[in-house]
């Protein structure tokens, strides 16, 4: 067995002619100081010397630069390719055939084992033994990155990684950071996260959604990937009818040039207007007609329309801003004229069916485990969030070219994207073998009553309302640790706001996606080398 022989660390080598250059410029000033060479021999000795040493550091920046430009291997991956070729060139009539690569059960089989021999003998019906002697003939043999490989008993193949090449990868590694390699299939990713809606106030029931979607981008941004960053707000639909109704009176002025909504509170002037939509008949037919003038694209609804979203509009920003979180917006508005011609293309293919006055589509085919249908028209003419998804689905397929569409919502929805997913498939809007869908569920923010997380009062808790009593806890914190009289109140700032997001955020990435988890700042506490890169961190993102 061939053994990897440890190269000498660069700055071992610079330091050693370092060495030999002094060495060297003593002994030429020795003979000078004896008279055996004159000053002009001396001089030139030191322009050679300061050469020899330009040499040394231009071969060391050049070797950064590359090491520079260079990833974090794919180890297994470069494996698995070398073993393709030597099964090539082994068995070239055999088709293609998965080549599993696995760490050994003890270190004595090396790093790691590879069993594809026994996999070919069943095939060729040969023994696994002579398979696998057969693959090592093939094997490419200077691939700087193998060091040995062994058959052993059974067939399984144990290969041993090169020492240089492992120290090499932890220099770059240690020098440079960790820097993934290109992804070997490219993806333009579509993430659909976040999501509130227009006129209530993000609360912590949105917390999930935006931390595990961003992370979700930062993931695959980081390995190469386009990533579009999408909030589908709800900032359409039957409620701003009663929005625009109740606008109209108490502010009465608002198509005034310029005007500004004077509203602090949002979620207070949408119950407001929705007590009255629900306890007063003639603000309930206001409010209907102002949904018909506001679908109609009247003008001075519009106006309202927008007031409304603006208010909200900020709001959100304030939150994202605070977590540190980059996203566009494009919500559900965005696809009024799609979801028309949505509709004219699904009735003229015969995809709709007629249902006690509603227009329906069912998703995958006929049986017993089949899902509810979509409502793509309800019985008043309206749309409903099923044709809305399904708008959306095929703009982002066919405009936004994505090749990779991946939703974050609460698990309750897995059923209503599946379904519009499959009725996508039918209608020929989405291709499986082009497009992939996923829908990254996640589970409930529960209190310490193992309910879903409210005030005292019962109502919901407010995202903002949240994070400053994340910041309250961590000032508390620091300052009982003495860190004010150490940090200037610059640094205190930063160092305050990157404990407690900080904390908030690995709350719930420390749990189960899938599962609910009881949030409570009492339990927000691990140790510091736990949550170092949470402290750390946000301080580079912020």
């Amino acid at each position: 067995m061939k053994v990897g022989i440890a190269e000498t660390p660069l700055s071992e080598r610079i330091e050693q002619a370092e060495m030999e250059i002094e060495r060297l410029n003593d002994i030429i000033h020795g003979m000078k100081d004896k008279g055996s060479i004159g000053e002009e021999v001396v001089r030139t000795s030191d322009s050679v010397r300061l050469k020899y040493r330009l040499e040394i550091l231009k071969a060391e920046a050049e070797r950064e630069m590359k090491c520079k430009r260079s990833y974090v291997k794919n180890v297994v991956g470069m494996i698995s390719a070398y073993f393709r070729m030597a099964i090539d060139g082994a068995f070239p009539q055999l088709p293609q055939i998965p080549i599993p690569i696995l760490p050994p059960t003890t270190k004595k089989f090396g790093d790691y084992q590879c069993n594809v021999a026994m996999v070919i003998a069943g095939k060729l019906k040969k023994s696994p033994k002579s398979v696998a002697e057969e693959i090592l003939v093939h094997f490419p043999k200077e691939t700087g990155v193998v060091d040995s490989l062994e058959v052993a008993g059974g067939g399984f193949i144990n290969l041993t990684l090169s020492r240089t090449f492992l120290q090499e990868e932890i220099q770059g590694l240690c020098l440079y950071g960790f820097r993934f390699p290109p992804p070997l299939h490219f993806h333009r990713i579509l993430v659909d996260f976040s999501s509130p809606n227009v006129a209530k106030e993000m609360h912590v029931g949105h917390l999930r959604s935006t931390i595990i979607g961003d992370s979700i981008c930062r993931l695959l941004e980081e390995l190469g990937h386009q990533v579009i960053r999408i909030n589908h707000i709800g900032d359409w639909g039957t409620q701003f009818g009663m929005l625009i109704a109740h606008l109209q009176e108490r502010f009465p002025d608002y198509l005034t040039e310029d005007y500004k909504l004077p509203i602090t509170d949002l979620q207070s002037f949408y119950k407001e207007s929705k007590t009255r939509f629900d306890q007063d008949p003639e603000f309930k037919k206001r409010a209907y007609a102002c949904v018909v003038k506001l679908q109609r694209n009247e003008p001075s609804f519009i106006r309202a329309w927008k007031i409304i979203c603006d208010v909200s509009r900020m709001e959100f920003s304030k939150i994202y801003s605070r977590l540190g979180i980059r996203i566009s917006e494009r919500g559900e508005s965005f696809y009024q004229g799609l979801m028309e011609s949505l509709v004219h293309e699904l009735k003229t293919k015969g995809f709709l069916e007629e249902d006690e006055g509603r227009w329906i589509m069912w998703g995958g085919s006929e049986g017993k485990d089949r899902n509810p249908p979509l409502t793509i028209i309800k019985s008043d003419g309206g749309f409903t969030y099923d044709t809305s998804d399904m708008a959306a689905l095929k703009y982002r397929i066919e405009e936004d070219k994505a090749t990779w569409v991946i939703y974050v919502t609460d698990a309750g929805q897995v059923t209503h994207f599946h379904t519009v997913w499959e009725a996508a498939e039918r209608a020929g809007i989405w291709d499986r073998a082009k497009v992939r869908l996923d829908h990254a569920g996640f589970g409930v923010v529960l209190g310490d009553d193992k309910k879903k997380f409210k005030t005292r009062s019962g109502d919901t808790v407010k995202l903002s309302d949240l994070l400053d009593e994340g910041m309250k806890r961590a000032g508390e914190k620091l300052r009982e640790k003495g860190r004010d009289k150490e940090l200037s109140e610059e640094e205190f700032g930063a160092i305050e706001k990157a404990v407690a997001y900080g904390c908030i955020k690995y709350a719930d990435l420390s749990h189960s996606r899938n599962g609910e988890y009881v949030f409570s700042f009492d339990r927000v506490r691990p140790s510091f080398s736990i949550l170092f890169p949470y402290f750390v961190l946000p301080l580079y993102f912020f």
